[in-house]
This record gives structure tokens, sequence and C-alpha cells, in this order.
């Protein structure tokens, strides 16, 4: 069975907006981990050729990281 660009461009849509949805209300350190899990899953799969063990290593180490940023402005 084929899916249409049209199909796959909707499809693409509705799940990054409901994606998007559910991150309104977390904190900023929860942002910072889900953008760090995300960063590292994107940097470890391009670094070990896309494999599944590179890009969990590196969602892990993002998210670790992004957990760990300090982000306080009262310094």
């Amino acid at each position: 069975m084929m899916i249409d660009g049209k199909m796959k461009a909707a499809t693409l849509a509705t799940v990054l907006l409901l994606g998007l949805a559910g991150c309104s209300n977390m904190s900023q350190r929860d942002r910072n981990t889900a953008i760090g899990a995300g960063a590292g899953a994107v940097g470890g799969s391009v670094l070990t050729g896309g494999s599944t063990m590179g890009t969990l290593g590196g969602a892990v180490v993002g998210g670790v990281i992004g957990n760990q940023v300090d982000t306080d402005d009262d310094d």
C-alpha cells in the first residue's frame, strides 16, 4: 500500500502538533531534558551510522546533560 505525499505531510503535521501540545506545561528543566535527549539521539545516530545503540546512547547522554543545564538567572 502506497501512501501519497499529501497523506504523509498531514500525518507528520498532526504528530508534530500533538507532540508540541504535550510540552505546553513542562518546566524549564523538563524542556532542557527533552531537547538534550532529542539532540543527543540525532548526534548519536549520525556518529554511529544510524545504529540503534548509538541513537539510544546519544539520547541518554543528551538527556542527562540537558537535565543538568543550569538555567537559573539569579547568579
